[in-house]
């Protein structure tokens, strides 16, 4: 039984959005169980996916805080 985990920011991915769409994790269950079906031949009724969406808070990038990376990139001080 494969359980598949993905992680996504909750920023989502168009401006004014924050978060994905129940029909966007509807697609990323479907091909992500579709995947392991054509891959691993794991049946669709054994496969689990689970969708965490993460908070802007909850996660850094170059060893920073991502606001404080995304300010310093766009001062050029990366």
């Amino acid at each position: 039984m494969p359980i598949v985990t993905i992680q996504v920011t909750r920023e989502g991915s168009a401006p004014g959005r924050d978060s994905v769409t129940t029909e966007e994790k509807a697609a990323l269950i479907a091909g992500v169980s579709q995947l392991l079906l054509d891959v691993l031949h794991k049946p669709l009724e054994a496969t689990f996916v689970v969708i965490e969406e993460v908070e802007l808070e909850n996660w850094g990038w170059g060893g920073l805080p991502v606001p404080e990376y995304r300010r310093r990139r766009a001062a050029g001080n990366s």
